[in-house]
């Protein structure tokens, strides 16, 4: 979660702006590779909505992401579908995939865990600043979530443990910011969105894909 920082936001509303400008028709990039990268597969279902992405033109020819909940796993692509890049999660500690309003203005203290979700749908992301130096990307900055290295400040939440187990159980703790191991972000995340915007999609848990993404088709994917 964040402090406020009107600077920050005020970037981020331009980059909004400017990022839905207008797609183009994608119909010459490359369809995505969807070769494992890291110690989480890609799922079919994120295989299914990257073709998707790059069919459509979805991603406005920025590069994106796509953070499946349900297996706690993220997919970073280029621009053109290539797989840029993907591993473990950590997320929100209830299930959900709606924000609480207002949350982003609250402190940590006062959020109930069962409020403490990761929403899904569609974003764009910039680089930003959390407090300070601590870079991170602003996924939905009024909600005060965003993708950032894993947080280790409080040992008894053993987050370095829980990114490398197999269950996706373990991968429930935070807030609702996505965490990701700090060479990941290093060098997958951070190159990506330096001197761009990108796409960030969060798949839903709860709701239908239909029901956060109207357009999506996976059919039109190719399958």
């Amino acid at each position: 979660m964040r402090a406020t920082a009107t600077t920050v936001l005020a970037a981020l509303t331009l980059c909004l702006g400017a990022s839905w400008a207008g797609p183009g028709r994608a119909g010459a990039a490359a369809r995505p590779s969807h070769q494992a990268a890291g110690p989480a597969a890609v799922s079919m279902e994120t295989q299914r909505f990257a073709a998707w992405v790059i069919a459509s033109g979805d991603s406005y020819a920025m590069p994106f992401v796509v953070i499946d909940k349900k297996n706690a796993a993220i997919s970073v692509y280029y621009p053109d579908g290539r797989l840029r890049g993907g591993g473990p999660v950590l997320l929100g500690l209830a299930k959900g995939d709606d924000s609480v309003p207002g949350i982003g203005q609250r402190k940590l203290s006062t959020i109930r865990p069962e409020e403490r979700t990761t929403p899904a749908g569609r974003f764009v992301g910039s680089l930003g600043n959390d407090l300070g130096a601590r870079n991170v990307v602003w996924v939905d900055y009024d909600a005060g979530i965003s993708l950032h290295r894993v947080v280790t400040s409080n040992p008894k939440e053993r987050r370095l443990q829980r990114l490398a187990t197999s269950s996706t159980r373990d991968k429930r703790i935070s807030y609702g910011c996505v965490n990701v191991p700090v060479a990941f972000y290093d060098k997958v995340v951070e190159p990506t969105f330096t001197g761009t915007s990108g796409v960030i999609y969060i798949l839903p848990e709860v709701r239908s894909m239909k029901a956060v993404f109207p357009a999506y088709d996976a059919h039109k994917a190719g399958d």
